[in-house]
């Protein structure tokens, strides 16, 4: 049973990173549909803009009550967000709160927060508001996937792109839903694992698919990448609670070097150095997952 004060600092947590990372999910199918799909396109507006009121209440409740350790994780935003927005806008047309990425920024974490029993009720209509809305894009996500697999729509979008970010949801709904209970919203350390090594494993697939055919060097990078997380991915699926410190310095390794590459990407994309049908909101959008992804290794 959580007490009151991991109840908010966690509802806090989930909430400031997952509905960033699903406005953002909006912006990138966006980007990826054509003009005759205004239908859908619309509808992912609505939801992006949802999603950014989410976001805005999450930071204004936030500030002093957010734990430390996630805002010294670079998970929220990093120093590339705003410039990443800033590029990524120009180059779309698509709009992008930077007003929220500014205030993220300025976030604190304040030892003696009081955690009142009224942030806490504030907190729990929240995660009940995210909750509704993330079921929406949930069935926003399941329409796309399906259009793409029976051939119904044409977009610059895999499929396992679209099947990746609703795994995602449904990870963000699973963990809101804990919350309610007033429950851990990760129960098994192993499963939780393999989740976010298949996420960075399929991180590098898609980098891997989207870099122009003369950037060798990184297309080998991000294959052996990929490689490597996989590996990781079957040897975690037969290890048990012995094997836990094992196979999270094993992970941890991984996704410090995953990290750094998407550091690098996210650099030269902002600096127009990397050949790549990419923007850098998307290369930012990698890195703070798998800079969430260490801070939680770290924590075990």
């Amino acid at each position: 049973m959580l007490t009151r004060k991991d109840f908010i600092k966690k509802s806090l947590e989930y909430n400031l990173f997952f509905a960033r990372i699903m406005k953002e999910h909006m912006i990138f199918i966006e980007s990826g549909l054509l003009t005759i799909d205004s239908t859908l396109v619309l509808e992912g507006e609505e939801l992006k803009e949802s999603f950014e009121d989410i976001l805005k209440e999450a930071i204004n409740l936030a500030n002093g009550a957010v734990d430390k350790a996630v805002l010294n994780s670079n998970e929220l935003v990093t120093n590339y967000t705003l410039e990443s927005e800033i590029i990524t806008e120009k180059l779309t047309g698509i709009c992008i709160n930077k007003d929220l990425t500014k205030a993220e920024l300025d976030l604190l974490s304040n030892s003696s927060f009081t955690f009142t029993q009224g942030l806490e009720s504030e907190l729990e209509k929240l995660n009940e508001r995210a909750i509704n809305l993330v079921k929406e894009v949930i069935s926003y996500k399941e329409k796309i996937l399906k259009k793409l697999l029976d051939c119904k729509l044409f977009a610059n979008l895999y499929p396992l792109l679209i099947d990746h970010i609703m795994r995602e949801a449904i990870y963000y709904l699973k963990a809101l839903e804990s919350l309610q209970r007033r429950e851990e919203p990760v129960k098994d350390i192993l499963d939780n694992q393999i989740f976010w090594d298949t996420i960075m494993m399929e991180h590098a697939q898609f980098v891997r698919g989207l870099l122009d055919p003369t950037e060798v060097e990184l297309f080998n990078t991000a294959n052996d990448l990929a490689e490597a997380f996989e590996d990781l991915i079957e040897i975690t699926k037969k290890a048990g609670p012995k094997d836990i410190p094992k196979v999270t310095k094993m992970a941890l390794e991984d996704t410090i070097e995953i990290r750094d590459f998407k550091q690098a990407g996210t650099e030269g994309l902002i600096d127009c150095q990397i050949q790549v049908i990419a923007y850098p909101l998307l290369a930012d959008h990698i890195l703070r997952e798998a800079n969430r992804y260490i801070r939680v290794l770290k924590s075990i």
